[in-house]
């Protein structure tokens, strides 16, 4: 009785598993890239919700400015960041049009002047819309 594996039963084993690694990677990175842009997402909600609550807990205006490489929290009028993250392209997530978007939150918590926003994010086939009303909602669309 022979022991092992011939050569031919080695080879026929990897072509199989070569063709299904094939044929299932190219799904595997839309699933990738479908999480990269729901957490980039749920992570421009986060941020506009910390603006939101830093306005009402301190009683002070409050602007979060959004850009594809930095999200930032300040007040109003001043230079100092009182908060700073890394933004969706450092997820390698496109933020649509390159213009740097503020958000401006009352001390009450609702947003001032042009602060309805629409945020498209995308990567390969992935794409989600972050929609930002003017009394401060913000909805994920897919």
């Amino acid at each position: 009785m022979r022991q092992g594996f011939s050569l031919l039963e080695t080879v026929l084993v990897l072509a199989v598993m070569g063709l299904l690694c094939g044929l299932a990677l190219p799904h595997l990175a839309g699933v990738l890239d479908t999480v990269s842009v729901d957490a980039a997402a749920n992570h421009l909600v986060a941020a506009h919700q910390r603006a939101r609550l830093m306005a009402v807990a301190r009683s002070q205006v409050t602007v979060l400015t959004v850009d594809a490489d930095r999200l930032s929290i300040r007040h109003r009028g001043e230079d100092t960041v009182l908060w700073s993250e890394n933004g969706p392209s450092a997820q390698g997530v496109d933020l649509a049009g390159s213009v740097t978007r503020q958000l401006t939150f009352s001390p009450e918590g609702f947003t001032l002047g042009l602060s309805n926003a629409t945020l498209d994010l995308s990567r390969g086939r992935a794409h989600r819309r972050v929609v930002v009303s003017r009394v401060g909602r913000v909805r994920i669309l897919r």
